[in-house]
């Protein structure tokens, strides 16, 4: 069975994406880095999509759903859990956070891993890196950890977006009782002092 070129179009734009969020993370694994909301938001955006995408293509392997399930819950609880070991900053120079380095970094290896793998034993099966339609979609462990690494970055940008935002302290309300006890009280304090007089 021959590839569509729009297939492969779009194969190859979801693995840039993905290599380009795993390296960009990477990067940011090392040390303290400033918050951004933006990037948050992106994350929070695309990497649904992506599943939505992702998914729609493991429903024609049965079972494969599952897979990709587990491996989205596994990536929520490893994206609370490496926020509880983030580093949070707020100084005056801006907002900046230091996530767990190991954490972060072991995701996504094993990630890179995976498509290494999956590349090499392409390569060596069919002589090119020409991947049926739905090929990455049929293998389980491939689901699995995309799912994982997709859900690990979705919470991770929620929890910062939730620091940040829990950052902006609400401004005082300012009632209008004091003033109008005020009066009341000297009025009374008056007529009293009138009544003795």
């Amino acid at each position: 069975m021959s590839t569509s070129p729009a297939s492969m179009l779009f194969g190859a734009a979801i693995g840039a994406f993905v290599v380009w969020r795993i390296v960009s993370r990477i990067r940011r694994m090392v040390g303290r880095q400033k918050y951004s909301g933006v990037r948050a938001i992106l994350t929070v955006c695309i990497f649904p999509v992506l599943i939505a995408l992702v998914a729609f293509g493991a429903l024609n392997h049965e079972g494969n759903i599952l897979f990709m399930l587990g491996g989205l819950i596994v990536g929520s609880g490893l994206g609370f859990y490496g926020l509880r070991l983030t580093k949070f900053d707020n100084s005056p120079a801006g907002k900046f956070y230091t996530p767990n380095a190991h954490l972060g970094i072991a995701l996504s290896l094993l990630m890179i891993g995976r498509i290494a793998w999956r590349m090499g034993t392409l390569y060596f099966t069919t002589k090119s890196f020409t991947a049926p339609p739905g090929d990455f979609s049929s293998s389980p462990l491939t689901l699995f950890l995309f799912g994982m690494l997709a859900a690990y970055y979705i919470s991770y940008a929620v929890g910062l977006l939730r620091w940040s935002r829990g950052l902006q302290k609400p401004v005082a309300m300012v009632t209008s009782v004091a003033p109008s006890v005020a009066p009341s009280i000297s009025a009374e304090v008056v007529e009293g002092a009138e009544q003795k007089v």
